[in-house]
Parts: C-alpha cells; sequence; structure tokens
C-alpha cells in the first residue's frame, strides 16, 4: 500500500446507509432500483414475485452513498419457496435504516398493501416512506387520489397500532398491578408518527406537488415517482438518505452492486425466460449457474467467456414449453440473456443453458436449499 496516496476526504455532513424497498409483487421496486442506480441491478418483469432474493444497489452522490435493498415481494405464501422469501424480508427489514414502502399509483388499496403496512408499523422502529409508484401510468387527478389514499392507510395503520399499544401497556399494567401509563410515557411511543390530522379535512391539491409530504398520515413522507420516466427518481433518493446516519462510504466510488457476478448472469437467464412464459411457469422457473471460465487458447484482445447454466423447472411438460419446438424458444431465451449478460460483463460469451426438472423444487427443502433458497 502507498502510504503516501492521501485518503479521501468527504464532509462532515457525510451520510451513508442502508434502504429496503418493500411492497407487494409486482409494485415497481426492481424498476425503481435500477433507476436510482443508474444501471441495472435486478431484473423486472410484469410477472408478480420476480425478484427472489435481496439485491444491493449503491446509489453513490456529492452528499450521500445509499445502498438500496430490493426485496421480494411481501405475499401471502402457497408454497416453502413463498415462506422463505418472505423470512427473508422480515430478516432485511431489522438491518436497514430506513424502509421505502411501494405503492402503485394504478392500482387500489387492498388487503395485501393494509397487511405490509401494519407488519411495518407493528414490527420496525424504522421510519418509513411511502413511495407511490408508476405516476406515470394515471393521469393527475387520479394520482391525487392516490396520495390521499395512501395518507388515509398510514392514519389507519397508525390508528389500529395505538389502540394496540394501549391495549397491550393496559394490560401489562393490570398485570403489574399499575394503571397504565399516561401520555408521553414509554408504552405510547409511535415510532412513524409525525402528527397530522384525518386525511378527509386536507385537500387533494395539498399532496399533489411533486415533492415529499412530512409527517402525512403517519408515515416519514409521502412522494409519487416514476422510474420509467424518471420523475422524482433522485427526489425518492435524497429523501431516503436523509434518515441514513451520519458515515463515511461503505463501498468503494463507483461500485453499483455487490452482487456476485454468477448470481447476475443467473438472474439475467430467468428474466429471459420469464418473458413470454405461461402464467404457470415463472414461478416453477429457477436458475444456476453450472461454471464459468474463459475459454483457453482465444488471443488476449478477443477472449470468450463460457458460462454454463442450468434452467429448473418442476415438471416435464414445462421442460418442453422452455425448450419449444426444435428448441426455438430455448434459442430466443439464450439470445436475449447473452446479450445482457455481455452488456454487463463487456466481454463477449458463449451461453449453454441445460433445462432440468426439479419435481415439485418450491415445496421441497432439500431442493431449495441446493438452489440457494
Amino acid at each position: 500500500m502507498d502510504l503516501s496516496t492521501p485518503l479521501p476526504t468527504y464532509p462532515k455532513d457525510f451520510r451513508s446507509g442502508f434502504a429496503s424497498l418493500v411492497g407487494r409483487p409486482n409494485a415497481g421496486k426492481s424498476t425503481l432500483t435500477n433507476a436510482m442506480v443508474g444501471q441495472k441491478v435486478a431484473i423486472t418483469s410484469n410477472r408478480p414475485q420476480t425478484t427472489r432474493h435481496t439485491i444491493r444497489g449503491i446509489v453513490h452522490k456529492d452528499e450521500y452513498q445509499l445502498i438500496l435493498v430490493d426485496t421480494p415481494g411481501i405475499h401471502r405464501p402457497r408454497t416453502l419457496l413463498g415462506e422463505r422469501l418472505n423470512d427473508l424480508v422480515a430478516s432485511t427489514l431489522s438491518q436497514v435504516d430506513v424502509l421505502g414502502f411501494c405503492i402503485p399509483a394504478n392500482e387500489k388499496i387492498g388487503p395485501g398493501d393494509r397487511y405490509i403496512a401494519s407488519q411495518l408499523v407493528a414490527s420496525s422502529n424504522k421510519p418509513v416512506v411511502a413511495i407511490v409508484t408508476k405516476a406515470d401510468t394515471v393521469s393527475s387527478e387520479e394520482l391525487r387520489e392516490q396520495l390521499l389514499a395512501v395518507e388515509a392507510l398510514g392514519e389507519e395503520v397508525m390508528s389500529a397500532e395505538r389502540a394496540a399499544r394501549a391495549k397491550r401497556a393496559a394490560h401489562r399494567a393490570k398485570q403489574k398491578g399499575k394503571g397504565p401509563k399516561g401520555k408521553g410515557g414509554k408504552n405510547d411511543a409511535v415510532p412513524f408518527a409525525k402528527g397530522s390530522g384525518p386525511a378527509a379535512k386536507r385537500r387533494a391539491g395539498e399532496v399533489a406537488e411533486p415533492m415529499p409530504v412530512d409527517g402525512k398520515g403517519g408515515w416519514a413522507a409521502i412522494i409519487p415517482v416514476s422510474a420509467v420516466k424518471h420523475f422524482q427518481v433522485d427526489a425518492v433518493a435524497d429523501l431516503l438518505a436523509q434518515y441514513t446516519p451520519l458515515s463515511p462510504p461503505l463501498y468503494p466510488d463507483g461500485e453499483l452492486t455487490d452482487e456476485p457476478e454468477a448470481t447476475l448472469i443467473a438472474e439475467l437467464v430467468r428474466e429471459a425466460a420469464l418473458e413470454g412464459a405461461r402464467e404457470e411457469l415463472p414461478h416453477s422457473i429457477a436458475v444456476t449457474v453450472e461454471e464459468m471460465q474463459f475459454r483457453e487458447g482465444r488471443p488476449a484482445d478477443n477472449p470468450l467467456l463460457d458460462v454454463h447454466v442450468n434452467l429448473f423447472v418442476e415438471r416435464e411438460s414445462q421442460k418442453y414449453i422452455i425448450i419449444g419446438k426444435g428448441g426455438s424458444n430455448l434459442r430466443k431465451i439464450g439470445t436475449k440473456a447473452r446479450e445482457q449478460i455481455e452488456a454487463m460483463l463487456g466481454t463477449r460469451i458463449y451461453l449453454n443453458i441445460h433445462v432440468k426438472v426439479a419435481k415439485e423444487w418450491q415445496s421441497d427443502a432439500r431442493a431449495l436449499n441446493r438452489l440457494g433458497f
């Protein structure tokens, strides 16, 4: 190490920390992650539950470094895989500094959103920023209505959490033979509320401005965004970074993800396979990288990376769908994946995809372990 080389210096108010994007499946979390990072680090698809593991993307700014943790969509699990994905999200929430709750602008708030919101408020002491995604898919009036609905959702879950905490406090006090603590006591603490009146008393225009709205409905803030149109993408990153601690950068400058290359390659192959897949196929597809090595004997100025991957499905009938007549579908998958991988690695590759059957792997603990879940 050259000790004469000066170490980089950063402002005293430089911030660095972790933010997790959570929400139900297909809420736009991965697309927003890619937009904030400025490069594709998470695969995207219109199929729900595309993300299956936590993906870290790193945003570098002069004032902060924000590490984004894109998580699988929270859902009611139907398989062992679903249970493990939900457990993965739960463990991630305890390790970050701020949460971004993604709610699509073009879908009405439903039971899934209420469940996630209540879980975030009840089980975490982290600030929660409500992010209304896909703002480009609705009119201005529809966006205002959704922002108000998100505010009302925050008030709804906060009210329920206050009541639940008061009930628990009263029960504990009764057990100890004491009365419940008064206002301002320890048991009355509500971590995310910043004091806001009923949503119904506010004019719609108050939350229609394209800027964060602090303390609305118990959220740390509410902000609309469109990752596709890059509307407010930087504003979302700036807002999340406000809730990270004062700290020097945690990752080297220019590093955009800490995901291993093999993981990124497997994800790009899976993304290519998801495109145009039939309804029952997406959840049955898993991909692992078997081997990666540069081919021997190639000239130094024209290297070729051999990549061998296994693409798993659950039934023989699905295998034939993936391969297609005469291998036509598999060739399309390989071509699309190869183009994406070469763009990511900056080198030519030879991609070999071997389609295999792992019967009912989503509910098989051993199979899940072998596939990295």
